[in-house]
């Protein structure tokens, strides 16, 4: 049986490391990352470490919108995007049925299930690197390719479950 989240969990892992593999080469090539997509990836990963905080009942060590240069980026992709998709792998039926309560950024109360906060994770961070990609090619950068059926396609290539990073 395919657990389309544990899917989407490794995915997640890929892209954000693809993305942060790209943009170590334009910086070795001596080209400047515009802010705006430091920003937007910066909100992918605070968010990752904001999920993971609801779910674990721990607190968040960053704010939803806090920016972070190329080494931070680095820091907190290491610090959630293996973690998140380990937390996915690990999770029983129990688990995934859970609900959980927990107040967004802009201080609202929700309630969501786990699974579909499995589901949101990856979904919410492939909106913004792709809004990552549109900004880099207004400022005459070069984008990556971090689209799901590529994933699937290197997955195919590598004759494997899952893309080892």
């Amino acid at each position: 049986m395919i657990n389309t989240n544990e899917k989407l969990g490794a995915y997640n892992v890929w892209a954000n490391e693809t993305l942060l593999r790209h943009l170590d080469g334009l910086v070795a090539n001596g080209q400047e990352i515009p802010a705006v997509c430091l920003r937007l990836f910066s909100h992918v990963l605070n968010a990752q470490a904001i999920w993971l905080g609801r779910l674990t009942a721990t607190p968040s060590p960053v704010k939803v919108w806090q920016e972070h240069d190329l080494a931070g980026l680095h820091h907190w992709h290491a610090q959630t995007s293996e973690r998140f998709r380990q937390y996915v792998q690990n999770a029983d039926e129990a688990e995934q049925l859970r609900l959980i309560s927990y107040t967004n950024s802009a201080g609202e109360s929700y309630t969501s299930q786990v699974s579909d906060i499995f589901t949101h994770v990856p979904v919410h961070a492939n909106y913004h690197r792709a809004q990552v990609a549109t900004r880099l090619r207004e400022n005459g950068l070069e984008p990556i390719n971090t689209d799901y059926i590529t994933y699937c396609r290197a997955l195919t290539a590598a004759g494997k479950e899952t893309v080892s990073l």
